[in-house]
């Protein structure tokens, strides 16, 4: 039964966020000094639009991609997130990531490789040269698993004739961890702690669920177990960053690039009293050493950043990096 009391609607709301979301600290924001601000604000007399928008306020100091809330208001939908705008879409402009990615294709292709095409699996783009594969990989999710394995499979029949290997998760929204951890089993050499996570149950600070532990496992044969080069960007959000935190754990990766966004938690989803939708973080990340890059995101061994300027010149640098790192002197 919907209930538009907007009073109880905030405090529903509120206490969602004090009992689940993890990273207020971490944030520096004071969620009881927020409530004392805007608590007052709300009252029986409260509009639809006065709630949203005091809502929205409430939430923007988190400055989480994952923060969300969604209504239907006099007919018109209202979206709010407490996401920022990151360097890598302001630098390069409107249509600029599609431009990247042309320039992308266009180095490669100048330094010996395949125009990167899709494989069986859409979320999978792959090219080589004689010696360097390169893999970009779209998204992490809306793939099934026998066409992951499928493509993967035909991948990794190129392995042993690699001695280098580029993977490209610049721009990646993120997605399933299976389907990161899937993914980098082809790629590792034994089994390794690839990340831990835990769930925020309440508002004390040992609200937690039991540490899970996420591993990797060689799958597939051959393994590629050379040089590896990571292209990340601030622009790859949650399962991207999972399979940046985990492909870090190889001894044989150098990431290049910026760091990650820094939202790494599934979402965890609501409604509200009034049927409103919204969304919170609620799980924390861990690296295999138990550091947290909430906030931070996972940061590049190698910091190398797109501008428009690389567009413009036809000539995207991260690539020309990569191979300069996995092309030894006089090959």
């Amino acid at each position: 039964m919907i209930d538009r009391d907007p009073v109880r609607n905030f405090e529903v709301f509120w206490k969602t966020f004090f009992e689940r979301y993890p990273f207020f600290e971490l944030r520096r924001v004071d969620w009881v000094r927020q409530y004392q601000i805007y608590r007052p604000r709300i009252t029986g007399l409260t509009t639809d639009a006065e709630l949203f928008d005091t809502l929205c306020c409430m939430i923007d100091p988190l400055n989480d991609g994952h923060v969300e809330v969604k209504a239907q208001i006099d007919g018109m939908k209202r979206r709010f997130t407490a996401e920022k705008p990151t360097r890598f879409h302001t630098a390069l402009g409107k249509d600029g990531v599609r431009q990247l990615f042309q320039t992308t294709s266009r180095t490669l292709v100048s330094n010996g490789f395949d125009v990167p095409a899709p494989t069986e699996a859409w979320v999978l783009h792959y090219g080589r040269s004689e010696s360097i594969g390169y893999l970009r990989i779209l998204e992490l999710e809306g793939i099934g698993k026998k066409k992951l394995s499928t493509a993967l499979n035909k991948l990794q029949q190129d392995f042993s004739s690699l001695r280098g290997f580029i993977i490209d998760i610049r721009g990646n929204p993120g997605g399933d961890d299976s389907t990161a951890i899937a993914i980098i089993n082809r790629f590792a050499d034994r089994q390794r702690v690839a990340f831990h996570r835990r769930t925020k149950l309440g508002c004390g600070a040992n609200d937690w669920s039991p540490l899970k532990t996420w591993h990797l496992e060689p799958h597939g044969s051959p393994r590629f177990v050379g040089p590896i080069i990571l292209l990340t960007c601030d622009a790859v959000f949650s399962g991207g960053e999972a399979f940046a935190l985990a492909l870090r754990e190889l001894p044989n990766v150098t990431i290049i690039g910026d760091h990650t966004n820094g939202i790494f938690s599934y979402t965890l989803e609501k409604t509200l009293p009034n049927g409103w939708d919204y969304c919170l973080s609620y799980q924390q990340y861990l690296s295999a050493d138990m550091v947290c890059f909430e906030g931070r995101g996972v940061p590049p061994d190698i910091e190398l950043l797109n501008t428009r300027v690389d567009i413009e010149r036809g000539i995207d640098p991260l690539i020309v990096r990569a191979l300069e790192i996995l092309t030894p002197v006089g090959s």
